[in-house]
């Protein structure tokens, strides 16, 4: 290699192919199961990677493989270096990147830092007594004088975030499960084994990371307690109205400023592959504002993603303004990812009450908005939210508070691929869970025969941003809402691109800006007369204009 120039650059790679990428996320145990044991598995991702590269994606992103007693379905990590049996081995994962980039598909893995499982090594290790070399590896704390929990800390699965331990005499914190101990990161030595996890798989040829509760992984030392939050505050996505989490203004067990010098640390290590991450912020207040402090410059995160399009109310042209506008201040220097929809919420085709249309429309705003997108497996295939009975739930988020909140398992269910019985997810007359019979209609063998399914759609609209540089990676103009009506202009160096969206139930008639413009993309019910420079939206409906910036304009 030449002097300064990094591995992916000496193999040619893009610095910059995060920016405006899409990224296809793959639940593993619900994706393909290639042993008839009823659990998808990496051998079963590579042979769904050639359908993966027809939708004309950029990356994957795998949900955790690696070797857990899954009490958390894989985000309960007890090696890291490990692929735990059920999905495979590591020789099955060299194979998977192998063959995503023969396919042009970058691969993007889970880490999962802010804690392991409690079988995890360094977790043994760590409770065996007060003053070994790896006592302080995770968050350990005294009990009150009356025995309690050190502070009113609350864990994201209900009760306390504080579990006694009879060996130590002490309590450690966990902000998900008792079985999922905090790590702690105000320890050197801790980040730096990470960071080897990080190297690790970089050499293994991924190419990025998407990190799990990026904001978790530090505590406030001096173990405060969180402040209550106001009732008409209490936004979270997730089980808003059952969980007492949700109670609490999270001031001091995350969130905490020392996380920006890990997470420079954590680029710094990236920077000679050219990996890219994609941070979740947990957080429903402060969201957006910690998603502008993670990605603001070169040595920080390359993307974020808040909750804000993840929202349990269907998003109104007025809401997605705001949200823009928002961006737009606190995170004017950063990189945000969208989703719709991932393994942690209702399936947004249920939460948001779609028919077709609008599952379309929506489908093109995530492909015209500045920034990136992750789509969720099945997403593509308009597939509602399962119903799972109770006897059938593995996710303990949803036994606990069953039957106020179901859980995350109706959108963990086996991909539909066909419509036999078990929609072709497995050889096995059973998977982990049920197959959703109503997703079998809506499934990829049926979706490919019948020319108006959402599937093609998602093929169209990904096609458009990949064409055009403006819809990929240029700037947004102030994104405005008039009525049902949200537009903005998308401008690159050769093109300008105008975005108008009829997110209500009436037919809209809007002026386009100056210049000569003309339709590009294959959206229908939108009349647009070029001489006068106005479309008539048709409900539901989008209207994508471009312009030339390198020819004269008449107009």
């Amino acid at each position: 290699m030449k002097a300064n120039e990094t591995l992916a650059q000496a193999q040619g790679c893009d610095a910059d192919w995060w920016r405006g990428a899409v990224i296809y996320q793959i639940y593993p145990r619900s994706y393909q199961d290639s042993n008839g044991d009823g659990i998808g598995d990496l051998g079963g991702i590579v042979t769904r990677l050639p359908y993966i590269a027809s939708l004309g994606v950029d990356a994957v992103w795998i949900s955790p493989f690696f070797t857990s007693p899954m009490k958390d379905f894989g985000y309960d990590v007890s090696d890291y270096r490990g692929v735990d049996p059920m999905f495979g081995t590591l020789d099955d994962f060299d194979s998977l990147v192998e063959a995503a980039h023969a396919l042009g598909l970058k691969v993007m893995i889970d880490l999962v830092l802010s804690h392991t499982s409690d079988q995890h090594d360094w977790f043994k290790a760590s409770r065996q007594d007060q003053t070994g070399e790896q006592s302080d590896w995770y968050v350990w704390a005294d009990a009150k004088p009356d025995g309690t929990a050190p502070n009113n800390w609350l864990s994201i699965f209900g009760g306390p975030a504080w579990h006694w331990d009879a060996r130590r005499c002490q309590y450690y914190l966990h902000n998900f499960l008792a079985s999922q101990p905090d790590l702690n990161f105000h320890n050197s030595r801790v980040q730096e084994a990470l960071l080897d996890v990080a190297r690790f798989w970089l050499e293994r040829g991924v190419d990025g990371f998407r990190l799990d509760t990026i904001n978790f992984y530090f505590h406030d030392t001096q173990l405060r307690d969180n402040p209550p939050l106001p009732a008409e505050a209490r936004n979270s996505t997730i089980a808003p109205a059952v969980n007492p989490y949700n109670h609490q203004e999270h001031l001091y067990d995350k969130n905490q400023p020392e996380n920006i010098e890990f997470l420079r640390k954590l680029r710094a290590a990236m920077a000679p592959y050219d990996a890219a991450a994609v941070g979740e912020v947990g957080d429903a207040q402060r969201g957006l504002e910690i998603l502008g402090q993670y990605t603001a410059g070169p040595d920080l995160m390359q993307m974020c993603y808040a909750f804000e399009l993840l929202s349990g109310a269907r998003p109104t042209a007025s809401y997605v303004a705001d949200v823009m506008a928002r961006v737009a201040d606190v995170a004017a220097d950063g990189w945000a990812c969208w989703a719709y929809s991932n393994h942690d919420v209702m399936r947004h085709i249920s939460r948001w009450g779609l028919g077709q249309a609008a599952a379309r429309l929506f489908t093109t705003l995530l492909m015209c908005l500045r920034g990136s997108a992750c789509i969720y497996q099945g997403e593509e295939l308009g597939l509602p939210e399962a119903e799972v009975a109770f006897e059938d739930l593995k996710d303990p988020y949803g036994i606990e508070f069953w039957p106020e909140f179901k859980g995350r398992d109706g959108c963990r269910t086996p991909m539909v691929w066909d419509e036999s019985a078990v929609g072709g997810f497995t050889q096995s007359g059973q998977s982990w869970l049920p197959v959703a019979q109503e997703h079998l209609p809506l499934s990829v063998a049926a979706a490919e025969k019948l020319p108006g399914a959402l599937l093609h759609h998602y093929r169209e609209a990904i096609a458009l941003r990949q064409r055009y540089g403006a819809l990929k990676n240029g700037a947004q103009s102030p994104v405005t809402a008039q009525g049902d009506v949200l537009s903005f202009v998308r401008s690159g160096d050769a093109e300008e691109i105008f975005c108008a969206f009829n997110m209500g139930d009436s037919a809209a008639d809007i002026a386009l800006p100056q210049g000569q413009w003309r339709r590009i993309g294959t959206e229908a019910g939108a009349a647009f007369d070029a001489q006068s420079r106005r479309v008539e939206l048709a409900p539901w409906h989008a209207g994508i204009f471009q312009k030339s910036l390198t020819s004269q304009q008449g107009i």
